[in-house]
């Protein structure tokens, strides 16, 4: 493998141009309000660089380049970032780039991803640092042509002036503007006015990645460097005893050694490390709790029958409500644990010196990293410094420092550089999961088939709170009593792409559906009533969601997809609202030759301005998959600590003839960007499972969908519509 070079401040520097002189941009990434724009000078930006928190780079070559603080996993923020940069700039796309930043908590306030928060975290920020840009641009040229500046106007990188014919390169005028003081606020563009943004552009890194050019952690090497894997243990169990002998026979095994309870393997390459892994006895005794997925059945029960549990939300007179009930609606929905199986498994590089240490991989918490990393050696933290890799996945996983803690300790424990790699098997055995949950819904309906009473009860598995007590149909019902109980396990659980919402809105917008069918209601009807009320009259004070934004998703669904036009195809419909997106959605099956077949998903989403129409596709597209694919096929089981799937031949994933058709459209409401990474999964699962019930009659309540008797003799088949 290729030695991979690490990008620093000098290199973005030499990138810039800066032998030449050029315009540089520190714009502050931490504050809400409009950041102060300073223009610096070659020399300031070398003396002084630490000192600002980002930079925007106008090479006199006219090349502009920008960091991007947060790790790049798919979500394509590589790529919007810079579009929205060069949008308010008025930049020759073609010229533009981004560099990914390393951690640096002095300059930003939120470097990580997660939440499907980079884009409305940044959005602000970036198009005021390419509107200075400009404007410092626009003032250079009118002193030195001795116009006003009312007068010049830019495009793609050129500033020209109608009335003399004069016209310059922005690296023509970068000198110049680096000069130029800038202003305290800036005027940004009319959306209407945008050229880039809204415009579908291709990934950056595609090239890159399409020819296999070192990009992510598993491809980082570095001459001299240690491999090392690592034999963890059964949840709940500690190791008694240790025989390596047969491990240290390997070729290539250069150490075996203890650290914490976990075994760890060195060597050269990574090839030996995995025969000499499958050659350790490993004896283990229980260190609390072993648990098994039939305990976990049982506690599910408990919990909900039983246990004292946490009230999230009351609202109204619960009890009355059920009590005068015309009719009562009941029912439960159960999800398993799920690895999050990016395709990239865990990784890390660190090298740990006598008071600092450097650390290298792919994180999607750099601080967390470093905080990590710290806490362990003892040193300052401003001794560590951390360089993010491109991530082959993430979905939460990386969220943790596991890694990373595996790699500091080792590197400590050998005194050299080292490189902790985890096989497939390490990856979906070695914990940090989608939680298990389960929930009991209950609906009291008023004679008009109006629903008065709404009750939802979770019970998890390390979730804490398993409910989103405020999310819709909260504010829309007038009686509600929201509760959550969890079970504290030895099972390591972490954040799963849309945490907790991932299953609940699939539970959720299962059970309304049941709900609307007992009131003899349409399901899509059934919503909007309830969203009409909330707008109205909202129980319980200001609502959590913008019921206009969730009903323009429910009308553009239904219109996208003909919902109830066509008595051939059943329908299943869905909706939800997270990370401050909204979506609807809509699952088409037919019935051919007897058998169900879904053919077609319609999703409507209103994320605020769309950025990039390919990224966001992507987005919706592969949430929408994964979402199906998990809920059809994934499931994590447990026997007395250990998962019983170890890697895909038993831990089933979607696969590509498995995918229907998916239509993917947007909702125009004008809101700036917000969270895209995210809000396309959850509703999946309720479309889907609506959809079957629709063919076939069978309500599926648990997941995976084939593991349920309900399923057992639908035959469904999967194809593009």
């Amino acid at each position: 493998m290729a030695t991979r070079t690490k990008t620093n401040r000098r290199d973005f520097l030499k990138i810039a141009g800066t032998t030449a002189g050029g315009l540089f941009i520190g714009f502050n990434w931490l504050g809400c309000e409009s950041p102060k724009m300073e223009v610096l000078s070659n020399e300031q930006v070398l003396s002084q660089a630490k000192n600002f928190n980002a930079y925007l780079s106008i090479a006199p070559s006219g090349d502009i380049v920008i960091y991007s603080p947060n790790p790049e996993l798919g979500q394509n923020i590589k790529t919007s970032f810079p579009m929205v940069v060069a949008e308010e700039l008025d930049a020759d796309w073609n010229k533009v780039r981004v560099l990914q930043a390393n951690l640096d908590t002095e300059k930003y306030d939120r470097q990580l991803t997660g939440g499907s928060g980079a884009m409305p975290h940044s959005w602000g920020r970036l198009r005021k640092a390419g509107a200075t840009a400009r404007y410092l641009l626009i003032a250079a040229a009118a002193k030195e042509w001795v116009v006003p500046s009312s007068e010049i106007t830019t495009s793609e990188g050129m500033i020209y002036h109608k009335g003399s014919g004069k016209e310059a390169s922005y690296g023509d005028m970068a000198t110049a503007a680096s000069m130029m003081e800038a202003p305290e606020d800036i005027k940004l563009k009319d959306p209407k006015d945008f050229k880039i943004i809204g415009t579908p552009v291709k990934n950056v890194d595609n090239a890159a990645i399409f020819t296999g050019k070192p990009l992510f952690g598993l491809d980082f090497y570095r001459e001299g460097m240690k491999h090392a894997m690592i034999q963890r243990p059964p949840f709940g169990m500690k190791i008694k005893s240790v025989n390596d002998a047969g491990a240290r026979n390997v070729k290539g095994v250069t150490d075996v050694f203890t650290f914490d309870n976990n075994v760890a393997i060195i060597g050269d390459s990574t090839w030996p490390l995995m025969k000499a892994k499958k050659l350790l006895k490993v004896e283990y005794e229980a260190d609390g709790l072993v648990e098994s997925s039939s305990d976990h059945d049982r506690l599910f029960r408990e919990m909900l029958d039983s246990w004292k549990a946490d009230e999230r939300r009351r609202d109204g007179n619960v009890e009355m409500a059920f009590k005068n009930a015309a009719q009562v609606v009941t029912a439960e929905y159960q999800c398993p644990f799920l690895s999050h199986s990016p395709m990239e498994p865990m990784n890390f590089f660190a090298h740990v010196k006598e008071n600092s240490a450097e650390l290298i991989g792919p994180t999607q918490t750099p601080d967390r990293a470093a905080s990590t990393a710290a806490q362990i050696l003892g040193i300052p933290k401003e001794n560590i410094t951390v360089e993010i890799t491109r991530l082959g996945g993430g979905f939460g996983r990386r969220l943790r420092a596991d890694f990373v803690e595996e790699a500091v300790k080792v590197s400590k424990a050998i005194n050299a550089p080292v490189k902790v790699t985890w096989s497939r098997e390490d990856d979906i055995t070695g914990g940090a999961y989608r939680p298990a949950v389960r929930y009991r819904f209950e609906a009291a309906l008023d004679a008009k088939g109006d629903m008065v009473g709404y009750k939802l009860k979770g019970a998890g598995i390390n979730t804490g709170n398993s409910t989103r007590q405020n999310n819709f149909p909260s504010g829309a019902v007038d009686n509600v009593l929201i509760e959550s109980v969890n079970h504290e396990s030895s099972i390591t659980t972490n954040a799963w792409r849309a945490p907790i919402t991932n299953f609940l809105a699939y539970a959720e917008q299962s059970f309304l559906d049941e709900v609307a069918l007992v009131a003899k209601k349409d399901p899509v009807q059934f919503r909007l009533d309830l969203l009409e009320k909330a707008k109205a009259n909202p129980v319980g004070g200001e609502l959590s969601y913008n019921a206009d934004r969730m009903i323009g998703v429910i009308k553009t669904v239904a219109e996208k997809s003909n919902w109830g036009k066509n008595p051939n195809v059943s329908q299943g419909f869905s909706v939800y609202f997270s990370h401050r997106t909204y979506v609807a959605q809509v699952a088409d099956i037919e019935i051919e030759n007897g058998a169900p077949v879904l053919k077609k998903i319609t999703a409507a989403t209103d994320c605020g301005m769309v950025i990039n129409p390919t990224g966001a596709n992507h987005q919706v597209r592969g949430g929408i998959v994964d979402g199906m694919g998990h809920a059809m096929y994934g499931n994590l089981t447990f026997e007395n600590g250990l998962p019983t799937q170890t890697n895909f031949d038993k831990y089933r994933l979607i696969r590509m003839k498995e995918v229907p058709q998916v239509d993917v459209h947007y909702v125009a409401s004008g809101y700036d960007p917000t969270g895209l990474g995210e809000p396309a999964l959850p509703p999946t699962g309720g479309a889907v499972a609506n959809a079957i019930f629709k063919a076939t009659q069978r309500r599926l309540r648990s997941q995976p969908f084939i593991e349920q008797k309900e399923f057992q003799d639908i035959n469904l088949e999967i194809r593009r519509g």
